[in-house]
C-alpha cells in the first residue's frame, strides 16, 4: 500500500501542492457578507443549517459546562494539566520584552511589548474534537497577556469545554465553518469582535480567514496535515507510526519517508500494511497512505535534506541529528528515535498549530509572540538630532516633502 519510489519518479511527492480555495471562497463569501449585516441571526441560521444546532442560542448553557466537567476523567484532568504546564513554559520562552539601548550620539532607542485585547481560536470538533487545540491557541495568548479570549467549536465535546474551565475561558460559542470566523472577525451582539483568529479548519474555514485577513489578524492559512521523516537507519515500527499518526488525521494528510535505505523503506511498507491491520482509524489513514505518502529512496542524505526543504514540511522528524544545521524550512522538527510527534501535538510544550502547504519557508509555528504587537520607541537629544539633520533633510528634499525638513530645521532654529 505504501508505495516505494525513487526520488527523481517522486516529485509529485516533494513538489509543493496549492491549495486549492477558489471555490470554497465563492461558497464562504455570501456567509461572510450575511454575518456582517445581520450578525447573531445570520450566525444561528447556519448554524442550524450546517452544524447541527437546536435551540435559539450558540452560547454554552451552564448545565452543559457542568456535565462536561462531571463526565471527563481524573486521568484527563491530570493530562491537560500537564500538557497546559509545559505549553505555557515554552510559551513564555517566546514572548518578546522591553528593550532599550543608549547610543552615543543622543539617540535612545528601543521596543515596548503590548499584548492583543482579544483573540478567537477556532476549535475543531468534526471526526475528532480537539481539546489539545485550545490548550495550544488560549494558552500563548494567555501569556501574551491578551484579556478577552474567544473559543469556536461547533460541536464541543465534554473534554474541549472541560479544558476551558480549566484555562478559565467562559467566550465558548457553539459554532463552526465560515460562520464562526465572520462573527468572530466583525463581532455580533453575542460574540466579541477579536483582533485575531487562529486554529485549524477545514477547507471552508480556511476559506474565510483567507478573505478575512486584513479585516482581522490570522495565522496562516492551512492546508491538509504533513509529515516528512529523514532517516536511513531507524526502528521501522516507529516510522510506520508516525506516519500512521498522521495518517488518521485526514484523508487528504500525507506521511513522507525519505530515506538512503531500500532496505528500510520495505521494512517500513511492511510495518505500515500490519498496524493498520489493528488501526480504529484505518478507513481514513488507509486513503491518506495510499494516495498521499510515499517511501522515497535518495541517493543521499543531502538530497534527503534538500527534498524536505522543498516541501517546507509542516512536521518534520530527523533521526540523525547533525542534519539539523542543513535544515531551513520546517514547521515543527523532532529530533531523536524517543522524540514522537504526537509529543509536540500533545504536551512537550511546542506548538502544534503550525504552517502547511509550504508557509514554512516563511514563518513557524504559532507563538505567543503572535499576540502582542513589538512598538518602537525613539528619543532624540538636541546634540542627536542635529547630528542626524543633514540626513534627514537632505532625504526629505529628495523625496519632494519640504515640510519633513523644515520640521527637523525649526527645532535647530533654522
Amino acid at each position: 500500500m505504501l508505495r516505494i519510489l525513487p526520488l527523481e519518479e517522486a516529485q509529485n511527492f516533494i513538489t509543493r501542492k496549492a491549495v486549492r480555495l477558489a471555490e470554497a471562497e465563492q461558497t464562504v463569501a455570501p456567509i461572510l457578507e450575511a454575518v456582517r449585516k445581520r450578525g447573531d441571526e445570520a450566525v444561528l441560521e447556519y448554524a442550524r443549517r450546517f452544524d447541527g444546532l437546536e435551540g435559539a442560542s450558540f452560547t454554552v448553557p451552564e448545565s452543559e459546562w457542568r456535565a462536561a466537567e462531571a463526565l471527563v476523567s481524573p486521568e484527563f484532568r491530570s493530562a491537560i494539566q500537564t500538557a497546559a504546564d509545559n505549553i505555557r513554559e515554552y510559551a513564555q520562552l517566546q514572548l518578546p520584552a522591553d528593550s532599550w539601548v543608549q547610543f552615543t550620539d543622543g539617540r535612545r532607542l528601543g521596543h515596548v511589548v503590548r499584548p492583543l485585547e482579544s483573540m478567537g481560536a477556532y476549535i475543531p470538533a468534526g471526526r475528532y474534537p480537539l481539546p489539545s487545540t485550545l490548550l495550544m491557541t488560549a494558552i500563548p495568548a494567555q501569556v501574551a497577556g491578551v484579556k478577552t479570549i474567544c473559543a469556536a467549536s461547533p460541536h464541543p465535546s465534554p473534554e474541549i469545554l472541560a479544558t476551558a474551565r480549566y484555562l478559565d475561558i467562559s467566550h465558548v460559542f457553539r459554532i463552526g465553518g465560515a460562520q464562526a470566523i465572520a462573527a468572530l472577525a466583525f463581532g455580533t451582539a453575542t460574540i466579541p469582535k477579536v483582533d485575531r483568529i487562529v486554529g485549524p479548519g477545514n477547507i471552508y474555514v480556511a476559506a474565510a480567514k483567507k478573505l478575512l485577513a486584513g479585516e482581522v489578524g490570522i495565522d496562516f492559512v492551512a492546508g491538509p496535515t504533513e509529515i516528512v521523516i529523514i532517516a536511513e537507519d531507524a526502528d521501522p515500527r516507529h516510522i510506520a507510526a508516525d506516519m500512521l499518526a498522521q495518517a488518521e488525521h485526514d484523508v487528504e494528510a500525507s506521511s513522507i519517508l525519505l530515506t538512503t535505505s531500500r532496505a528500510l523503506a520495505e521494512q517500513v511498507a511492511t510495518e505500515v500494511a500490519r498496524q493498520l491491520e489493528t488501526l480504529p482509524t484505518a478507513a481514513v489513514a488507509c486513503q491518506s497512505i495510499r494516495n498521499h505518502s510515499a517511501a522515497i529512496l535518495c541517493p543521499s542524505l543531502d538530497a534527503a535534506v534538500e527534498a524536505s526543504n522543498r516541501l517546507a514540511p509542516e512536521h518534520l522528524a530527523l533521526y540523525d541529528q547533525s542534519l539539523l544545521p542543513k535544515i531551513q524550512h520546517a514547521g515543527s522538527i523532532f529530533l531523536g528515535p524517543t522524540s514522537p510527534e504526537a509529543a509536540g501535538d500533545y504536551a512537550s510544550g511546542p506548538n502544534h498549530v503550525l504552517p502547511t502547504s509550504g508557509a514554512a519557508r516563511i514563518r513557524g509555528g504559532l507563538s505567543a509572540a503572535d499576540f502582542v504587537k513589538v512598538i518602537s520607541v525613539q528619543e532624540l537629544s538636541a546634540n542627536g538630532l542635529a547630528q542626524l539633520a543633514p540626513a534627514i533633510t537632505t532625504l526629505a528634499r529628495a523625496e519632494g516633502l519640504e515640510a519633513h525638513a523644515r520640521s527637523v530645521e525649526v527645532r535647530l532654529g533654522k
